[in-house]
C-alpha cells in the first residue's frame, strides 16, 4: 500500500462518517406549493441564482471557464445561448482527435458493409481459423469505443454543455445496448444522425429519426417483424419507454396494432437492392441501411388508441407519430423524465403538468419545455441537491482537474465510469440507466467513487499519451491535477460545509487534498 493510500484510507473513513457515505445530504426536496413559470428574460437574475450552482446543473460540471461564461453573459442570456446551441464547439486539438476517428472518416453504410463482409468471411472459417472472428469482434469493440470516446471528449470540453447533457439524456432514453449482435458499431451513427441533431430540437423529429435507424430496428427486433409473422418488441417499448409510459392507458391490442404498422420496416446491409417483381416495386424504399419492404408489410387497416390508421405503407408511421404527439400521456412522461434528470427524483405534479402543457402547445418543442422547467422556483430550489450519477461525477471531476489540458486518451476515464457501473450503452435492457439517487448512493458505490477520486488525485499519465507511447516524465507532469493550487477550486471549497473544510484542512499533501476535495459530499451533488 502506498503512503498516499495509507493516509487516505482512514481520512476517507472520516469523510464518509461526516457525510454519511456522501449520501448524507439526502434530505428530501420539499417542492414549493406553487411552481412559477415566469417567462421573462431576467428570471434567474431576479431569483439571485448562485452562478456556480446554476453552472453546475446546466453543464456536466462547473469549472472556471463555464462559470465565467455564465457570469459574462448573465444567467438568463447564458440559458438562452445553451438552449439554442445546435452543434459542439470544442478546442481544435480535441476536434482533431474526433476527426481522426474511423467513425468520422468512413461513411456509415460503407463501414457497415465492410464489417458485414468481414463477418461472412469469419463465419466461413469457424472451427478452422477463429482469428478472423476475433478480429471482427475486436473491430466492433474498437468502433464502439470510438463512439464512447467522442461523446466523452465533447462532454468534457464542449462550450455547449446543455447540448451535451441532452445528447446523453436522449441516448439513455432511447437506450440501445452494445451487447447485441453488431449494434455496437451502429451506435456512433445513431448518436450522430438520429439523436444529436434533434437533442435540442423537436421531439417528433427525434422520435422519427430513432424509429428509422437500423440500430433501433435491430436492437428491438423489428427487422423480424412481418405480416403474419409479427414481432411486438419494438412496438411495446415504443409505447412503454419512448412515448406514453407504462400504465398510461394503452392496451395489449394497441401494442399489436402498432406492431402491424411497423411491419416491413427493417434492415438491408448488402449494397444491392432485393429483386422484387413488378407488382412489388411500388412502395419499396431504402435509406442507408434501413429499408421498407412492402411485401413484408401488413396493409390492412389498424386501430391504435381509438384512431383508425389507414393501410398506406411507410406513411402509416407519420400517422402514428402525429397520434402519439397528441397524447397527454406522452407529454407527461417525457416531461417527468426531463424533470427527474434536471430537478429531482420526485418532481412535483405541478411542475410536470406545466411542462406537459408546453409540450402539447408547442408540439414537442424541447427547448420550450426545458425553459419552462428551468424558469421555475422548483428548479432553483433544487440547485446543489441533485445526486450525481457516475457519468456526472466522473466528468465533473475531470472538467475541474484538467480544464486547461487536452486529454489524448479517454481510456482511463471510460474505465473509471465502467467501474462505477455506467458503461456507455452498457445497460442491457431498453429502459436505460436510472437517474434516481437510490440507484447510485450505496456504500459500495461511494467506496468505488473514493477509489476513482484517488486515481484522479495522483494523476493518470495514460490520459496524455497514446497507447503506443512509453510513459515519460512529461506525461506524468501533465497528469498531475493542480486542484490544490487552483485559485478557482480553492475559492469553491470555501463554499463547502464546515465538515468538508475541516477534512480538507487535515490533508498532508497536494494529492491528498485533491482526493479529499473530489470525495466531498458537495462533489457528489449538482
Amino acid at each position: 500500500m502506498s503512503k498516499l493510500s495509507s493516509i487516505l484510507s482512514p481520512s476517507l473513513f472520516v469523510l464518509s462518517a461526516l457525510c454519511g457515505l456522501s449520501a448524507c445530504n439526502n434530505q428530501s426536496l420539499q417542492p414549493p406549493s406553487q411552481t412559477q413559470t415566469l417567462r421573462v428574460s431576467d428570471y434567474f437574475q431576479q431569483a439571485q441564482v448562485n452562478s456556480y450552482a446554476l453552472s453546475n446543473r446546466l453543464t456536466w460540471g462547473a469549472n472556471k471557464t463555464s462559470e465565467q461564461q455564465l457570469r459574462a453573459l448573465g444567467p438568463d442570456a447564458y440559458l438562452s445561448q445553451q438552449l439554442q446551441a445546435q452543434s459542439a464547439q470544442v478546442p481544435a486539438q480535441i476536434q482533431s482527435q474526433i476527426d481522426a476517428m474511423t467513425i468520422s472518416q468512413k461513411p456509415f453504410v460503407e463501414m457497415m458493409q465492410a464489417l458485414d463482409q468481414q463477418r461472412e468471411e469469419s463465419a466461413k472459417m469457424r472451427g478452422t481459423d477463429d482469428s478472423l472472428r476475433q478480429a471482427y469482434q475486436q473491430e466492433l469493440n474498437r468502433i464502439a469505443r470510438e463512439a464512447a470516446s467522442r461523446s466523452l471528449l465533447r462532454s468534457i470540453y464542449s462550450s455547449n454543455q446543455l447540448l451535451e447533457q441532452m445528447n446523453w439524456f436522449w441516448m439513455n432514453h432511447f437506450n440501445i445496448s452494445n451487447r447485441k449482435d453488431n449494434v455496437r458499431a451502429m451506435l456512433a451513427d445513431f448518436e450522430e444522425t438520429a439523436i444529436r441533431p434533434h437533442a435540442l430540437g423537436n421531439f417528433r423529429a427525434l422520435l422519427k429519426a430513432t424509429m428509422l435507424h437500423p440500430a433501433m430496428l435491430r436492437y428491438l427486433d423489428n427487422e423480424h417483424n412481418a405480416v403474419n409473422k409479427f414481432n411486438e418488441n419494438y412496438a411495446r417499448e415504443l409505447l412503454e419507454l419512448h412515448t406514453m409510459g407504462v400504465g398510461s392507458g394503452y392496451s395489449q391490442t394497441d401494442v399489436q396494432e402498432l406492431a402491424r404498422v411497423l411491419t416491413g420496416l427493417g434492415i438491408r446491409v448488402k449494397a444491392d437492392n432485393p429483386r422484387p417483381n413488378q407488382a412489388q416495386l411500388a412502395g419499396y424504399q431504402r435509406f442507408g441501411l434501413t429499408e421498407f419492404h412492402p411485401r413484408r408489410h401488413d396493409f390492412g387497416e389498424k386501430k391504435l388508441l381509438g384512431t383508425t390508421i389507414k393501410g398506406q405503407g411507410l406513411s402509416e408511421i407519420d400517422q402514428v407519430l402525429d397520434l402519439l404527439m397528441r397524447q397527454p400521456a406522452t407529454a407527461k412522461f417525457i416531461s417527468q423524465k426531463l424533470a427527474q434528470f434536471f430537478v429531482s427524483d420526485a418532481p412535483s405534479d405541478a411542475l410536470v403538468q406545466i411542462m406537459a402543457e408546453q409540450f402539447l402547445q408547442s408540439k414537442g418543442d424541447i427547448p420550450r419545455v426545458l425553459r419552462t422547467m428551468f424558469e421555475s422556483s422548483e428548479f432553483v430550489a433544487s440547485l446543489g441537491k441533485k445526486f450525481k450519477d457516475p457519468m456526472h461525477y466522473v466528468i465533473s471531476s475531470v472538467r475541474l482537474a484538467y480544464e486547461d489540458k487536452m486529454i489524448v486518451n479517454t481510456g482511463p476515464i471510460l474505465s473509471w465510469i465502467n467501474s462505477l457501473g455506467q458503461q456507455a450503452n452498457g445497460h442491457q435492457t431498453p429502459d436505460g440507466y436510472s437517474m434516481k439517487e437510490m440507484a447510485w448512493a450505496s456504500p459500495a458505490q461511494m467506496t468505488a467513487r473514493f477509489d476513482v477520486a484517488r486515481l484522479i488525485a495522483r494523476g493518470a499519465p495514460n490520459l496524455f499519451k497514446t497507447e503506443m507511447e512509453e510513459t515519460t516524465a512529461q506525461h506524468r507532469e501533465a497528469a498531475r491535477p493542480a486542484l490544490a493550487q487552483n485559485a478557482y477550486v480553492k475559492e469553491l471549497s470555501q463554499q463547502f460545509s464546515q465538515s468538508s473544510r475541516d477534512a480538507l484542512s487535515q490533508s498532508g499533501s497536494a494529492p491528498e487534498w485533491n482526493a479529499f476535495f473530489l470525495s466531498t459530499p458537495e462533489m457528489m451533488r449538482r
